[in-house]
Parts: C-alpha cells; structure tokens; sequence
C-alpha cells in the first residue's frame, strides 16, 4: 500500500474518531445550563429607603405686604445674618407721616378742650356749693320770719320779702345744679373726643409703622422678591399681600423629602437617616426622622391628595418626611438638594444572598421536577415580577436554585429585610451552600435539577447589555 493511501486512511479514522468524541462531548453538554454562583453567608444587613427632597429650616416667615406704598430702600440683601427688630426695608411714608402729625396737633387740641372742660365743671360746682349755701340761709330766714309773722312781730310786706328771697335761693341752686350737669356733660364729651382722637392716632402710628419692615424673627433673609422702586399692597379677605422676603431660622436645619407610598408603612419617627446634599458632594450629615407625613401628596400637582377628591385616581402618590439634622454646617441654604436614606430596619449576622438570586416556580413545574417530568411551557418567574399581566397576584413559591452535585435544586424560602444588594434568609438553605445568582436568561429558563455548569468570569459585553435590555 502507497504511503499517500496511508494517509489518507489514517486522516479518515481521525475525522471519525473526532466526530466520534465531539458529538460525545455534545451530548454530554446538550442540556447543561452554565450559570453565574454564589455562596450563602452571614453579614449585618441593613433596610434602607432612599428619598430625596431639599433642605428646610425648622422654622422660617415670609414676610408679607401690610401696608400700601411704594419700596424706597430695602436695608438687607439675601444671605444677611438679621436679629428680630432689625429694618428690612422702607416704603414712602409721607402722608402717613402726616396724618400722623395732623392727628397728634388734634390731640392736642382735644386735650386743651378737655382741661378747659374740666375747668369749666369745677367753676360749675363751686357755684352750686355757694348757691345751697345761700339756699340754706334763705330757707332759715324764712322760717324764722314765719314764726316771727305768726307772732305779729314783723309786718306782711317783711314775710313777703323773706319768702321772696327764699324762693329766688331755691332758684339758683337748682339753675347752678343744671350747668353742674351742663359742665359734666361737656367734660365727658371732651374726653370721648380726647379718646377717639387718640385712637385715630394710633391708627394713623399703624399705617406710619407698616411703612418700616422689621425682622419677625432671628435668621438669615433667604430670599428677597422685591426691588426699590416697586408698589407693595396690603392683604384683603382672601388674597395675601404681596410677597416681600423669606426670614429662615438655620440653627435647626431639616430635610424634607417624599417618601414613595410602598415605602412609608416601614418609615418611623426617631430612625436614623443618612443624609447627602448635593452642593457639598463627599460628605454624609447624619440625622433623625422627625415628622412622617399623614397626609399623601400628588406627584404631579404636589398637592394633597384629598379622599373625597382622589378616591378614584391612579395617580403615583409621595408622603412628606421631615429629617432633623443632628450637626448642620454654617453653610447650607435653604433649598438645597438632599437625598436620604432612612435605615428603617437593621440585623447583625443574618444568612444573605443576593436579591437577584431569588426566582419563583409554580407548584405544577416542582411537581413535574419531583416526578422526573419534562415540561416544554415550564418558565422560572423572577421574584421581581410576581404578578400576571391582569395584575393578579400568581400562587408561586418563591425560593433559590441550590448547585448540589453539578445539578440545580429549587429550594423554597423565607425572606426577611432586604438591604441594597442583599436579602435576608430565615431558612430553607444553609450558609456556604452555593447558589445560582445569574445569568438572568439563565435564572428565567432555569429549571429543577438541570445539570448547570459554573462559569463566574465577567460577562461578555453583548450578553450583560442583552440582560439589562431584557
């Protein structure tokens, strides 16, 4: 035989030797799922819920128009330290100066009228204290000229004379206890007119005052809406005044945020928050929750959302959360961007894995499992997507693949709190057991005791972007 024949012969019994061991080798492989594993382990967790919002102080006022005039000067600018009482601003204060003026010469007046008045009245019940004198000096003459007349000692002409005199004294002193009542009645009425006058003055000093801005409280102006040269309005029924400055009292800074309504049944008064603000990046302040909102909030409007409104809306809804920073820089402004994370519950030494871990089966897919069944329509749900196009709820077991023996068990368990990346487990699996965490194509077909094969290395760019697509 020729040597190219032997060759040949040889190439031949290769190539089926090869097919022979690739097709082995497919077969072998034909139903392995390569899978991305895990080991169960034992951490501290911690639940987090993550909102954000902007920075508040506790306590702040906007200044709002009381009076009618036009701005003149405005004393402060926004970022300035004020005390209560400080100026803030002037408006034109001519004619309530004036009137303010006009009104205390009026006062002055009433109360020369009022002395005189009471001057007046004094002279009245001198008068009528000199006139019963005389009366009562009348009314003994006359007695004694009765008794007199009685006994013939003085004439008719002389008893005439007496009773005269007397009756003439009567006179008087009830004419002198008229302008006594006279007088009194002029003092009274001057000094309603003293009183009246000096109300009016202290109305026309309001209108004067409200011309003058002053600080309602300790803080920093935070916000000037106005400009010198501008008319200022005051507030009637409904409609406020016109919108001057913001006062913020900063030595009790908050963050206010909304919190989504899944999350706020687990939201408490007291927890600690975590909170970063995004003008001073690199820094985490800590503080507390201390206001949780009763109320919720429309995404869209950002109005509450009231029941007797809303009851048939769809719409997302927020509640408001109020954060009280515990050492709040000199720095910060009010409306500044914050974002916090509430630590609403927290474990030490838990059994973990990763959420993306946890996948649902029907109990029909693990019963055609146990039996050694083949299911071509059998599917894994994640446990991230555990409802039905209609919005049911689907009856699945929510549990883990366990790698045990080269094959993929599903193993149902019980879950606690979650943090950022991991959940807890409270049983069903053991710690450094190994579990499938990826790919999640793999996860989504994956079924009970499949062969797998472990392949941890990084992902190739196509599969990791097809898996965030899908």
């Amino acid at each position: 035989m020729k040597i190219w024949q032997k060759a040949v012969i040889a190439g031949g019994v290769l190539l089926v030797v090869g097919g022979i061991v690739w097709y082995s080798v497919y077969k072998a492989n034909q139903n392995v799922v390569t899978v991305q594993t895990s080991r169960v382990v034992r951490e501290d967790l911690t639940s987090l819920v993550t909102a954000s919002g902007e920075v508040r102080p506790k306590t702040y006022t906007n200044v709002l128009g009381e009076g009618i005039g036009k701005i003149t000067d405005i004393t402060v600018k926004e970022g300035d330290h004020v005390k209560k009482g400080d100026v803030l601003l002037h408006l034109e204060n001519i004619q309530p100066g004036a009137d303010v003026q006009a009104q205390q010469a009026a006062i002055s007046a009433a109360d020369d009228g009022m002395r005189a008045a009471s001057s007046s009245y004094d002279a009245s019940v001198a008068i009528l204290n000199q006139r019963q004198s005389d009366l009562e000096k009348a009314k003994l003459d006359w007695q004694r000229a009765q008794m007199s007349y009685q006994e013939k000692l003085i004439s008719k002409q002389d008893f005439d004379a007496s009773k005269a005199a007397y009756d003439g004294a009567n006179a008087a002193a009830l004419s002198a206890r008229a302008q006594v009542d006279q007088a009194h009645a002029a003092r009274d009425q001057a000094q309603s007119g003293l009183e009246q006058s000096r109300a009016v003055l202290r109305h026309t000093q309001d209108v004067l005052r409200k011309t003058t801005y002053t600080a309602p409280i300790d803080g920093i102006v935070s916000y000037i809406e106005v400009r010198v040269g501008e008319n200022v309005v005051p507030g009637i029924q409904n409609a406020q005044g016109s919108f001057l400055m913001t006062i913020s009292d900063m030595s009790v800074v908050t963050a206010e945020v909304k919190v989504d309504e899944t999350d706020i049944t687990s939201v408490k008064e007291g927890q600690p928050v975590d909170v970063t603000i995004d003008a001073i990046p690199n820094k985490t302040f800590k503080g507390r929750v201390s206001e949780v909102g009763e109320l919720a909030i429309l995404r869209t409007s950002g109005q509450a959302a009231k029941t007797a409104t809303t009851a048939n809306t769809q719409e997302a809804r927020d509640f408001k959360v109020v954060i009280t920073l515990d050492n709040p820089p000199a720095s910060l402004r009010p409306g500044l961007s914050a974002t916090a994370k509430i630590q609403t519950a927290q474990k030490q030494n838990v059994l973990s894995i990763p959420i993306q871990a946890l996948a649902e089966r029907s109990q029909k897919e693990l019963d055609e499992a146990k039996n050694g069944g083949n299911s071509n329509n059998s599917s894994v749900t994640l446990a991230a997507s555990n409802s039905d196009g209609a919005g049911n709820v689907k009856a699945d077991i929510q549990g883990v693949f366990v790698v045990r023996n080269g094959k993929a068990e599903f193993v149902p368990v019980q879950t606690g709190i979650s943090g950022t990346t991991d959940i807890e487990v409270l049983n069903g699996i053991r710690e450094g057991e190994v579990i499938v965490t990826g790919s999640f194509k793999a996860l989504r077909s994956l079924k009970p005791g499949a062969s797998v094969k472990i392949d941890n290395s990084a992902p190739k760019s196509d599969e990791s972007s097809s898996s965030s697509s899908s």
